[in-house]
């Protein structure tokens, strides 16, 4: 569960410090931050932008998708022993990064607070989705009022900090929506649309289409963890338990093996996430490929939630579109809610950096994450109204995600280089898998430099 904020999980204390549980029963109840990783992720990432890469480009960009989600998951690990050993913040361990200053902020915190105005767009494109499975699912309601329903019912749970219950029933449908997703991929294989060993072939060729590079490059940033989730993945362990139970570093032996152990859950949560959306992905995506790009078909526009409702009507029949659209708004609607928590904190921890507050304080930071909570919503709201193009506002966000990976990796290297503490070391399979991770979020991002 997480833990309550009046705890103030953001200050170590040794009195707090606690061993790690040895059996796989006790540590499977302190996994949670990379579940509430796949919440944000499936909506957007998944739901939106996978299946728009496989309706634009069939299956010849499926290794694509499956880079995306394995390879940035090293970065998330450092950022994590990061936050473990230290008890810092994404935004206080930027601004603690070498480099120009203004004001009392890094250039690291300005460059994310810019880069982060144009990445509201995906935001919009998610609750103007959301928005228009509501729509499908009341065709006499006004678009204007469920937009407003949305962004003040989220708004409330966010700023009131009612988590617990949106976390488990958003997993619970999570699951149910992401078997019935399976069923329509074992249902495909009976129809004419079945997907061939040519077609897998086709598909991990490591060919990309110039035709696909926008909506590829978009599709990495934000399919499997994108920077924004690996910034905040930071906040979810702190709030979970695992730096406050590691406790502050005095250099100790008994420290070192604390925080090894705290270190091992977190391996184990965040790769246990990454098998769940690494599947959901391939599995949207294959559906996309082999449906929409088959029949011409680009979810896009007011029409995205009836042209994507054809991933299951195609193969579980006409009935299963309410099915559809009630998981589909659980996943959107969790998606948005863990983002609006996301980025509540994290802009939040951004404006304390720069000194208007303290947000290691209890008081001014749950201060802080209420007034974000009900500002955003209004900006993503007037967002799609102004644009009312939902997959590409989506795709123009994990352009800018992607971009964002190039300031996380310089961190992450950082972090690896000149703050890692000496005690805790890595073995060479967790060395060869950061450099990968490194070497192709920066080829990806300056594909997306090229593009924007």
């Amino acid at each position: 569960r997480i833990i309550a904020m009046q705890e103030n999980p953001y200050v170590l204390s040794a009195d707090a410090a606690k061993e790690p549980p040895k059996s796989l029963r006790e540590m499977i109840r302190y996994l949670g931050p990379g579940l509430i990783l796949s919440a944000s992720i499936v909506g957007s990432g998944e739901l939106i932008a996978t299946t728009a890469l496989g309706a634009k480009a069939g299956f010849v960009t499926l290794w694509v998708i499956l880079v995306s989600c394995l390879v940035k998951v090293a970065i998330q690990l450092e950022f994590g022993r990061h936050s473990i050993t230290t008890g810092e913040t994404t935004m206080l361990a930027l601004n603690r990064l070498p480099g120009p200053r203004l004001g009392k902020a890094n250039w690291s915190v300005w460059v994310w607070l810019l880069l982060m105005i144009v990445k509201n767009l995906q935001l919009g494109g998610i609750i103007g989705t959301v928005a228009l499975v509501l729509l499908m699912l009341f065709p006499g309601a006004s678009i204007g009022w469920i937009l407003f329903f949305l962004a003040v019912s989220v708004s409330l749970l966010v700023s009131l900090g009612y988590y617990r219950l949106i976390e488990g029933v958003s997993i619970v449908m999570i699951g149910l929506f992401t078997l019935l997703t399976l069923a329509s991929l074992l249902m495909l294989q009976f129809t004419d649309n079945a997907i061939t060993w040519e077609n897998l072939q086709e598909g991990l060729s490591f060919h990309l289409p110039q035709a696909a590079l926008y909506v590829a490059i978009g599709a990495f940033g934000i399919t499997g963890v994108g920077g924004d989730e690996i910034m905040v993945y930071n906040y979810w362990l702190i709030e979970k338990g695992y730096a406050r139970h590691a406790g502050p570093d005095d250099g100790t032996d008994a420290w070192a093996n604390r925080a090894r152990g705290w270190i091992r859950i977190m391996y184990f949560d965040a790769l246990l996430s990454m098998v769940v959306y690494t599947v959901v992905t391939a599995v949207f995506y294959l559906l996309g490929a082999a449906i929409l790009h088959a029949k011409g078909l680009n979810p896009e526009g007011a029409e995205i939630v009836q042209t994507l409702s054809l991933l299951y009507t195609e193969t579980l029949g006409e009935s299963a579109r309410y099915v559809f659209l009630l998981g589909a708004f659980v996943v959107l609607y969790s998606t948005l809610f863990a983002a609006l928590a996301a980025w509540s904190r994290l802009f939040g921890d951004a404006l304390s950096q720069i000194g208007l507050y303290d947000f290691q304080n209890p008081t001014h930071r749950r201060r802080a994450i209420a007034a974000f909570a009900w500002c955003f919503p209004a900006i993503w709201c007037a967002l799609y109204v102004a644009f009312t193009a939902p997959a590409f506002m989506v795709i123009v966000g994990g352009i800018i995600t992607t971009v964002i990976l190039l300031l996380v990796v310089y961190a992450a290297i950082y972090f690896r280089f000149r703050r890692r503490n000496p005690k805790l070391k890595t073995g060479w399979f967790y060395e060869v898998a950061f450099w990968i991770s490194v070497l192709s979020i920066v080829m990806a991002a300056v594909k997306a430099l090229g593009i924007v």
